[in-house]
């Protein structure tokens, strides 16, 4: 039986296998951890608030996929990998989800429509990922 992530690695596929990277994982993890700081501060818009953490929730998902060695061509298909990289359930890959919907309204057609309930669950989303993340087994340096 195939793995999801064999179902998305080949030719014209998303995957690609990579070898992870300690060094890359630290970073895209300490920059997520900034930019979910920034997104806490009540004084910014709703807007760069929700960006922020978008932004921190797609750098840790990202983390898990590099962590099991592949990288992906499509921002969507790390929150679509989450119940293999993470093994979380629709509780979060669906904010996910609909969070990145929204980022693309917003980014191409220039619609933002997002609340402050759903920048909530975003921001559980992003400390659940973080909390997935640290219990996962160090890479040894590459």
């Amino acid at each position: 039986m195939s793995s999801a992530f064999d179902n998305l690695t080949g030719p014209g596929k998303p995957l690609r296998k990579e070898p992870p990277d300690a060094r890359e994982i630290e970073g895209l993890i300490r920059t997520a951890h900034r930019k979910l700081a920034d997104a806490r501060h009540p004084e910014l818009s709703a807007e760069g608030r929700f960006d922020l953490a978008y932004h921190a929730a797609h750098s840790l998902s990202l983390c898990a996929l590099r962590w099991h060695g592949y990288r992906c061509s499509n921002r969507y298909v790390v929150f679509q990998l989450l119940p293999q990289t993470l093994g979380l359930g629709p509780d979060v890959w669906r904010v996910l989800a609909k969070c990145h919907d929204i980022r693309n309204r917003s980014e191409y057609e220039g619609s933002f429509t997002a609340d402050e309930g759903l920048l909530a669950e975003l921001m559980a989303a992003c400390d659940t990922l973080t909390d997935r993340l640290k219990a996962m087994p160090p890479i040894p340096p590459g």
